[in-house]
This record gives C-alpha cells, sequence and structure tokens, in this order.
C-alpha cells in the first residue's frame, strides 16, 4: 500500500434431550438482531426442529457463507484485475480495489526470481519489508505463478494464487472461531459474512497470520497450552501483532495461578518463532531486520490520529518521539488491561483480554492500513458475539475502507481532484477510531458487569479460556477479593457462571 509520506431441518420428532450444559447456543433465540436477519431465509428453527442430523452442521454453513464471501470480495476486485492495477494512477483507487500483491510481485523482485531477504533488491527498498513465514508465504506462491507471458499476465496469476491460498486461510478462520466456543458455532457466522473481512482480505497477507492467531486460540480454548504456543509463535513470525496476546494471558493466567500453562505457551512460542527466524537471521541478517528497521523509521502514515495531528499542526510531531509515545501509550493500555483483569468481579474471559490489547495496539499506533481490521474480527466475535455490537463497528470499517481509497483518488488525480479532501480523510479516521472504541468500552462493560456478557448470561465462564475456563482465583486486588452481590443492576436473572442453567425440552429453538 502507498505511504502518506508519499435450510429447516426435519420435524418428525422432538430434539433427544442433552445433558445439562450440552445444549447449543441459538443466536435466534438470544439476539434480536439475528431473529431479525433470519427471516431472509425463513425465521428461526422452530422449537421441534431436529437438529444435527444433517451435513448441514454450523460449521460447514459457516465455511461455505465464508467462502462465498470471500468470492464476492473477489469479484470486488476485478475492475482492478482486469486494467487498474495496471493503468492509470487513480483508478485502483476510484473502484475501491487496490491491492499490494500484484504491485509488489516485480517490486520485490519475485518477477526475477530474487530470493527474499538474501538478495538485494533494486531501487528504494533494498530488502524485503515482511517478517519471514510472509515472505515465505509470498514466495511459495511465486513458485506457483507461470513465469511465461508479460508482466501484467504475471502479475495477474500472483494476485489469483495468493487469492487462492489466502481464501484457505479465511475458511480456516471461520472454522477455528466455529469451534472454540463449543456451544457457540454460529458465531461464526459473524467472521463469515464481516463486509469489512470479505472487502479487506486480498489487499495484503494478513490472513495468514489472522488464521495461525485464531488456530492458536482454539488450541488453548481445547486446553493445550504447548500447542497454543507454538502457533502463536508462528503467527508472530508472519506478523508482529499475535505477541501481543501473551500480555493478557500472563495476568490470566497469574490471577488463576496457571504458572505451568503459561510457560508452556511461552516456550512454544519462542521456540516456533526462532525455528523460522532463526536461519535467516544467521545467514541475512540484514535482510531479515529491514522488517524491524523498516517499522521504526517508517513516519506517521494512514488511518492513525497522528496523521490528523501532522496534517493540522505547523509542527507536526517527529517519528522519533511518535515512536516513544506510541509505546508508551501501549504499555499504559497494558497495564490498564492489567489493572482490569485483577480487580474485575469475575475474572475477565481471555478473548476479551485479546481483543483489548490488539485493539489498543492499533488505535496507539503510527499507521492502520485497512486490512488491519482483519486482525480483530475473530478476537472481537469471541470477545462479543452481538451483532448489533459488531456491525456498528463493521460500519465504521467500511466507511474507512470507502474513505481512504477516496483519498488517495484525490491526492493522486491531479488538478481535477476526483475523490475526498484530507479533512473528510481526516474525518473517516476519526470514525473507525470511535467505532473501535466503542465496542472496546461495551467489552469493558461486559468484563466489569459479567450479567450484561452474552456468553456468560448462556452459562458458560469462559469456553475460550482452556485451563482457565471455571478455574479458581488465587490472586485478586480491591473488590474483587471480596465476591460481589451484583456488579451493578441489570434486569435480568443471575448466572451461575460455568454453571449452565437447565433449559426446558420445549424452550429450545434456533
Amino acid at each position: 500500500m502507498p505511504s502518506a509520506e508519499m435450510t429447516p431441518a426435519s420435524v418428525h420428532e422432538p430434539e433427544p434431550v442433552r445433558p445439562a450444559g450440552a445444549e447449543p447456543v441459538r443466536p435466534t433465540r438470544e439476539d434480536e438482531v439475528a431473529a431479525a436477519g433470519s427471516e431472509l431465509i425463513g425465521g428461526p428453527i422452530g422449537r421441534r426442529a431436529l437438529l444435527g442430523t444433517t451435513w448441514w452442521t454450523p460449521v460447514r454453513v459457516v465455511v461455505l457463507v465464508a467462502i462465498g464471501m470471500f468470492a464476492l470480495g473477489l469479484f470486488q476486485k476485478a475492475p482492478c484485475y482486469h486494467s487498474a492495477w495496471f493503468f492509470g494512477a487513480s483508478s485502483q483507487y476510484t473502484h475501491a480495489c487496490y491491492s499490494d500483491i500484484p504491485h509488489l510481485y516485480q517490486g520485490r523482485g519475485f518477477a526475477d526470481g530474487l530470493v527474499p531477504y538474501f538478495d538485494k533488491l533494486p531501487g528504494d527498498m533494498d530488502y524485503l519489508e515482511y517478517p519471514v513465514l510472509t515472505g515465505v508465504f509470498m514466495e511459495v506462491a511465486a513458485w506457483l505463478t507461470p513465469g511465461s507471458g508479460t508482466i501484467q499476465h504475471q502479475e495477474q496469476w500472483y494476485w489469483f494464487v495468493n487469492a487462492g491460498m489466502l481464501m484457505a486461510c479465511a475458511a480456516a478462520i471461520a472454522v477455528c472461531v466455529a469451534r472454540t466456543h463449543r456451544r457457540r458455532p454460529w458465531d461464526g457466522l459473524l467472521v463469515a459474512l464481516a463486509p469489512a473481512f470479505a472487502l479487506t482480505a486480498t489487499i495484503n497477507w494478513d490472513l495468514l497470520a489472522v488464521a495461525l492467531t485464531a488456530a492458536a486460540m482454539l488450541m488453548w480454548a481445547r486446553g493445550r497450552p504447548l500447542a497454543f504456543g507454538v502457533l502463536l509463535g508462528l503467527a508472530t513470525a508472519a506478523k508482529l501483532y499475535p505477541v501481543f496476546l501473551l500480555g493478557p494471558l500472563l495476568v490470566l493466567c497469574w490471577r488463576a495461578g496457571k504458572w505451568r500453562e503459561f510457560f508452556q505457551a511461552v516456550g512454544g512460542a519462542v521456540v516456533a518463532w526462532l525455528v523460522v527466524n532463526l536461519p535467516v537471521m544467521l545467514f541475512a541478517f540484514q535482510g531479515w531486520s529491514k522488517f524491524y528497521t523498516f517499522s521504526h523509521d517508517r513516519g506517521v502514515d494512514f488511518g492513525s490520529f497522528w496523521l490528523i495531528w501532522a496534517q493540522n499542526s505547523s509542527n507536526p510531531p517527529t517519528t522519533d518521539f511518535v515512536n516513544t509515545a506510541a509505546t508508551v501509550l501501549v504499555v499504559l493500555c497494558f497495564l490498564g488491561i492489567a489493572a482490569l483483569t485483577l480487580t474485575a468481579p469475575r475474572r475477565p474471559r481471555f478473548a476479551q483480554l485479546a481483543f483489548l490489547m490488539v485493539a489498543a495496539f492499533i488505535v496507539t499506533n503510527k499507521v492502520y492500513s485497512p486490512q488491519y481490521v482483519l486482525w480483530l474480527v475473530p478476537l472481537a466475535v469471541l470477545a462479543r458475539p452481538k451483532w448489533r455490537d459488531f456491525l456498528i463497528w463493521q460500519a465504521c470499517e467500511v466507511a474507512y475502507f470507502l474513505g481512504i481509497w477516496m483519498y488517495l483518488a484525490y491526492t493522486t488525480s491531479g488538478d481535477a481532484h476526483k475523490g475526498l479532501p484530507t479533512q473528510g480523510y481526516q474525518w473517516a479516521i476519526a470514525l473507525h477510531l470511535l467505532g473501535t472504541l466503542y465496542l472496546c468500552a461495551v467489552v469493558v462493560r461486559d468484563i466489569l458487569m459479567p450479567e450484561r456478557d452474552v456468553v456468560r448470561r448462556s452459562g458458560d465462564d469462559d469456553p475460550s479460556g482452556g485451563v482457565l475456563d471455571g478455574a479458581e482465583d488465587v490472586f485478586v486486588l480491591g473488590a474483587a477479593a471480596h465476591p460481589p452481590r451484583h456488579a451493578a443492576h441489570f434486569d435480568a436473572p443471575r448466572v451461575d457462571w460455568g454453571r449452565p442453567e437447565p433449559s426446558s425440552h420445549e424452550d429450545r429453538s434456533l
């Protein structure tokens, strides 16, 4: 991306009675938006529907919907695929179909057979500026790209091959999210139907790290901390942000006394990261370090509140100042999350804190590329599986997606000024920030008032928490040391978290 500096089931017999706690959560029973949306396909499934007896399991439905939405996202890129990536400076922006993938095929030496990190590149970017595992992904796609024909033909093929590989990542994300909360597989539809997910999936290679992070979350939910660590280490070898999940996990394991599992996770992450990175570090250190030096030296860029400051100031902040200030803000956010974790009336769910930590990094960072929304989508679904709040946030992200391309169209169309001027783009940034902060505020409210948490209101404690699910606290601070009567007044039945409320045979519907 350019720089700112530059179907119903059988109803023949009643559903068999299931053990308490095994009943899947029916979103159209809990969520008014999901209930209203189900009218498009005939309404909620009836209470006497015989579920689980057909090929159409929730996970399979979620995966097929995710692939369908991904395909729609590919179709949205058609104007660029045919011409806009290759002809005209601003047409790829006016069509909102820009992608880094075809441009970097030649720009990062793949068309010439150069080896990432080892071979120096011509031009301003002397080495590939992506983490090692992402570089491997890019190189594999280059191997699968036909080397014959014009460079335009090769770039089209390169994008198409990458799109196929990224579609596999999108399917994996949908599966992992649908399976992480055992009783809530239909929450995976939030990922599958997320408009910003489909629109940004093939802008860059972020889906690889997102898929590995989602798989890591699934492994932790299944009580496999070592596998979690290995997958998180691989995810960090593809993108930096997954490492931030270890911070919230540290504080949660501290509160629950699960130190053995935490250190297993950290050990697995370190070893996996080193296995990927160490060979390149030893034999091509300058190329390996390019990602880190580029990230440090990069100036204030698109999508950040720092850019709004810089564009409206006669004395804009320097890169060194922004690097230091952004680091301080992230550390302060982590300390705030740690205090929240240790003082909350009930230990927060892992997914809630993971979302807050990554969101804090995104909001305070000096750059926000539109595909960074992919980092948050699976975590947001696990943290707050509520259609209304999720769609509000997604609407803000879609507005930002359109805003950045219209702004780039404005700045690249010369005197024609087709698109969104600077002040309009700043409003798009503000909308993105407000949408993310809104979802963060709702998640914090759920932590402080657990009876409002839709996951815990279903009777669960922390279905993505693995060994933390239902665990006793061993270290708490403040009011959390004394069992509260209520975190706050709320007109709903009290929930004994971890002990699902019994449901009658008649009161079951999707």
